[in-house]
């Protein structure tokens, strides 16, 4: 259960990284300070459910795409956080494509990075714990 915690903090600090960066970096890309939560966990619930499901139908129906599935999957999520109001918004097609990969590139290091540092780290502690104990 801790660990599922500690992969939920991981996963919405990178989903807040990663559209800040969005926002800051890309024209056409604005985040609200008002929204910003908001479009954060849409953004993040968005992505834990459409990754599984985008990789599933991209497995059986089109195998060629599997390498692209979180790109895609980040693309679905964001557009979905834009249709909430007063938090994302994204303008332009440069916008739009440029965007998940943005998007995508953070999440994605930023998991494998925060993950080392803190899962890892706090795993390795407990089972030192554990064999004390």
């Amino acid at each position: 259960m801790i660990r599922f915690l500690l992969r939920t903090a991981i996963n919405l600090v990178d989903a807040l990284i990663a559209l800040l960066l969005a926002a800051w970096l890309i024209d056409g890309v604005h985040l609200s300070a008002s929204g910003l939560i908001t479009a954060v966990a849409v953004f993040t619930v968005a992505q834990a459910i459409l990754a599984p499901f985008v990789f599933n139908m991209a497995r059986q129906y089109a195998t060629a795409v599997l390498g692209g599935i979180g790109i895609v999957s980040t693309l679905l999520a964001l557009w979905i956080a834009s249709l909430f109001p007063g938090g994302l918004r994204i303008d332009g097609v440069v916008a739009w494509v440029v965007a998940p990969l943005l998007v995508w590139i953070v999440t994605a290091l930023g998991g494998w990075i925060l993950g080392i540092f803190i899962i890892d780290r706090w795993w390795t502690k407990r089972q030192a714990r554990a064999k004390l104990a």
